[in-house]
């Protein structure tokens, strides 16, 4: 029976290094990305849109429903049941307390870097076919600043707590709470210190 769809994000911790290992895939970051963006999908329909074969698609989903990402909802007839998120977004604050999880968050950062410099790219290259107030909003903002851990940590809770009230509004897989003219938007925060800290600790 599928469960009824909450009207807010719905978010996992992940603590486990074993987990977290299980998502550090491209093919699952990008099942998980068309899943949502779908609100429910099918094996056949994620294999479409992302250019593999069903056989390839049905492995990384089943993986993903092992590990608590998605699950099977029912579907409009008795054909293929589609799959859905569990949670909209996840979260790994604290899981690099131990060797292995800190392998693991170092393994899943690294990749999704690695796409969300492919997506930069993509966008570069179709921009120019987007209306101006679309193409000054977006692209690559670059600043350096010298701040504290303290002031640095304020800054970003300050951005991140300007995104949430949109994520808690409009989770990624409820269709219903989209604005007419909203497309999907993908915010990526690099925060990288140049230098070794000047105090250890």
């Amino acid at each position: 029976m599928a469960s009824s769809r909450p009207s807010h994000e719905r978010r996992r911790l992940l603590d486990d290094p074993l987990v977290i290992r299980a998502l550090a895939h491209p093919r699952r970051l990008d099942l998980l990305s068309i899943v949502g963006l779908a609100g429910t999908l099918t094996t056949a329909g994620a294999a479409r849109q992302l250019g593999i074969s069903h056989g390839l698609a049905s492995h990384h989903l089943r993986q993903l429903r092992k590990y608590g990402f998605v699950e099977h909802v029912e579907g409009k007839d008795n054909r293929e049941r589609p799959w859905r998120l569990v949670a909209t977004s996840q979260s790994w604050e604290d899981a690099d307390a131990t060797p292995e999880g800190a392998a693991a968050v170092a393994v899943l950062e690294r990749i999704q870097a690695e796409q969300a410099l492919s997506h930069l790219i993509d966008w570069l290259q179709r921009r120019k076919g987007w209306p101006g107030a679309w193409r000054k909003c977006t692209g690559v903002d670059r600043s350096k600043v010298y701040l504290t851990v303290a002031e640095l940590g304020a800054l970003v809770d300050a951005m991140n707590g300007l995104i949430a009230d949109y994520i808690e509004k409009r989770p990624i897989d409820d269709l219903s709470s989209r604005p007419a003219g909203s497309v999907p938007i993908e915010f990526t925060v690099f925060v990288v210190p140049l230098s070794e800290p000047t105090e250890k600790g």
